[in-house]
């Protein structure tokens, strides 16, 4: 099985419930706070591959949810440049196995990458909580923290 270097925003209900799910199919997970993780430019890049800038945001971070930003009308620089600035824009978790790394949870997507023993019919992806963003390293694939 594989080890899943995994970053969350704590107490999110769906980040925990991704996190039991990886468990149940027998990855280890290590988690990590995306909030205080200090994030640089290149490596927050690498976890988005050929995705469309506006897949990379987090659709419940309260500058998205309340119209003050629109991932649609954002460039790729503009994108890492306020994601640096408030993480909680970041679409979570972010996972890295190795060399490569994910943005999201899509369940049939991961299952097909490292597999999981079920798939939930349910929405994991949106966290239905939030709070005030906190302060925020890349993971070099590598080396562990």
């Amino acid at each position: 099985m594989a080890t899943v270097y995994f970053y969350e925003k704590p107490g999110c209900i769906n980040n925990t419930r991704q996190k039991q799910m990886l468990t149940a199919a027998g990855h280890q997970v290590i988690a990590r706070n995306l909030l205080t993780e200090p994030w640089q430019k290149e490596c927050l890049r690498a976890f988005f591959g050929s995705e469309p800038v506006h897949q990379w945001f987090n659709y419940s971070a309260p500058a998205v949810k309340n119209g003050a930003l629109d991932p649609n009308q954002i460039s790729e620089e503009q994108a890492l440049a306020l994601m640096l600035k408030d993480p909680l824009l970041i679409r979570r978790p972010l996972m890295q196995v190795g060399d490569v790394r994910v943005a999201g949870f899509d369940q049939h997507k991961v299952h097909h990458w490292i597999g999981l023993t079920e798939i939930l019919g349910a929405d994991l992806e949106s966290c239905p909580r939030s709070s005030e963003p906190e302060p925020h390293a890349c993971l070099s694939s590598a080396t562990e923290k």
